[in-house]
């Protein structure tokens, strides 16, 4: 599973040109999943761009947990999946360490991609601070366990999890691939005993300066289903080159 983070980049006109090239690189593949998480107000011309490619979906960066109110700026899951989302980000690094989003806020938001039909795609990862200290397991799985502890079991089997360590966002820094690969394997752990043999459903990704030189090592690891990849999802021939790993 390759999963495109786009963040605060890419206007409805650069991303018309991106796909453009990113389609001519990437036939129809079946054997693996690719997303694309544009900005809400770009979302809408990525729908238009696949429309061909059913191969391909889209998904938001961000839902608010009340499914519709006076909340000036936000976006239900409800209107994300009106406007042809089938995936949700929730609890990524950055809305947790820049708009200081909590725990409990991301499960609240599981639960409402869960109620409007989208799949949430849940991230959990650790501080440098908190991996200096030992701590790595201990706020992933606190963070698993407040991020899907609403969700029934047939739910949380329906979730997708990135691993994505904040240390290695946006800074060029990556965990090992067998660093990464042991907290995977935490990770799996705590998922059967939040979903039992059903968690083996749930894929878990891998984020954290994601490039074309490190993509296959980090899939070569038995616990990695696939990634989560920021700057470099912005480039087409780099994505392209990425998702055909």
């Amino acid at each position: 599973m390759f999963a495109a983070n786009w963040k605060m980049n890419h206007a409805p006109a650069d991303a018309e040109a991106f796909m453009r090239q990113f389609l001519a690189y990437y036939p129809r593949t079946q054997d693996r999943t690719v997303i694309f998480f544009p900005s809400a107000l770009t979302l809408h011309t990525l729908r238009l761009a696949l429309k061909d490619r059913t191969d391909i979906k889209v998904g938001v960066q961000n839902i608010h947990w009340e499914d519709h109110g006076a909340f000036t700026g936000e976006n239900s899951a409800t209107i994300a999946r009106g406007t042809g989302a089938k995936y949700a980000l929730v609890g990524h690094s950055e809305r947790r360490h820049v708009f200081g989003e909590t725990d409990e806020q991301a499960g609240l938001k599981v639960a409402a991609a869960i109620r409007a039909g989208l799949t949430p795609l849940l991230c959990v990862g650790e501080t440098l601070a908190e991996r200096e200290r030992g701590d790595t397991i201990a706020v992933v799985v606190r963070q698993l366990r407040e991020g899907l502890g609403k969700a029934e079991i047939a739910q949380v089997a329906s979730c997708l999890v990135a691993y994505e360590p904040v240390w290695a966002i946006g800074t060029g820094k990556t965990a090992s691939p067998a660093d990464a690969n042991s907290v995977h394997s935490a990770i799996r752990q705590e998922l059967r005993t939040l979903a039992g043999d059903r968690s083996e459903a749930v894929p878990v990704l891998y984020g954290g300066s994601v490039n074309r030189g490190n993509a296959a090592s980090l899939l070569a690891e038995a616990e990695i289903d696939g990634v989560l990849v920021g700057g470099a999802s912005l480039d087409a021939e780099a994505w392209s080159a990425i998702a055909r790993t």
